[in-house]
């Protein structure tokens, strides 16, 4: 069997955003990026299916060459070669596009992609991916079991979950379930070493396949003053929520 894990270069949670040229461009300075905590589910679960059955992992990303450093994490856990796209990943059907043509050409059994990325969390690329190759999709994955080309996936919807029986080739859009927080892998010395001389292919593109263009970023407003009011003056409280808060 032959995966490949579509990886994301996205900020580390815990890193300040901040934007620059009028707000039109994300500023990278001092920005910690990760692996998306969603693709990394997912390549934590190609891992299982490389050692219990024998199934070759690639990574691919599609970025620059900054993005190249989480592509080798990503080998460091165990893929077996990585697969970086020469494109700026600027909306949903360009990564999908950039993707699908790799994954035509790597003729892979089983696509595994994050339900969505926590930067942008469009959600869109696996859903893209699957009918630009005409594969089965399941999304909001949190099991996935394969025997032979048949696979049995669970994925969560509105107040349950739901299992469904399909065959390969398959995309999923895998997120936390499909493997547990303690489950996901930390790369060791060995890895790391092993990581340096596995192959990291580049594909240049020929065209560009944007459909939209981001016109400017805006964060949060911040937080306003907060107002105490006694535990025993409801009607002030219900005064504040109804001409202030305005959600009563």
């Amino acid at each position: 069997m032959k995966l490949l894990v579509c990886i994301s270069h996205v900020p580390d949670t815990t890193s300040k955003i901040n934007f620059t040229e009028g707000d039109t461009k994300f500023d990278t300075t001092g920005v910690q990026f990760v692996i998306n905590p969603n693709d990394e589910f997912g390549l934590t679960r190609a891992m299982w299916f490389k050692e219990k059955q024998n199934a070759t992992v690639d990574v691919i990303s599609v970025g620059g060459a900054e993005t190249e450093p989480t592509l080798r994490k990503a080998l460091a856990i165990g893929a077996d070669a990585a697969i970086r796209v020469n494109a700026e990943a600027t909306d949903g059907h360009s990564v999908a596009t950039y993707l699908a043509a790799a994954a035509k050409e790597g003729q892979y059994d089983l696509i595994i992609a994050g339900r969505e990325s926590i930067d942008y969390n469009g959600g869109m690329v696996p859903g893209m991916l699957a009918a630009m190759l005409d594969a089965n999709f399941v999304t909001n994955c949190i099991s996935l079991e394969i025997d032979g080309t048949k696979a049995t996936a669970i994925r969560e919807i509105d107040g349950g979950k739901e299992t469904i029986s399909t065959v390969l080739p398959l995309v999923i859009g895998g997120q936390k379930g499909l493997v547990e927080e303690s489950d996901l892998r930390i790369p060791n010395m060995r890895g790391i070493m092993m990581a340096r001389k596995k192959p990291l292919t580049v594909i240049e593109t020929a065209t560009e396949t944007s459909e939209t263009h981001s016109v400017s970023f805006e964060k949060p407003a911040p937080r306003g003053a907060v107002k105490l009011v006694e535990a025993d003056n409801i009607d002030e409280l219900i005064n504040l929520l109804h001409n202030e808060a305005k959600v009563i």
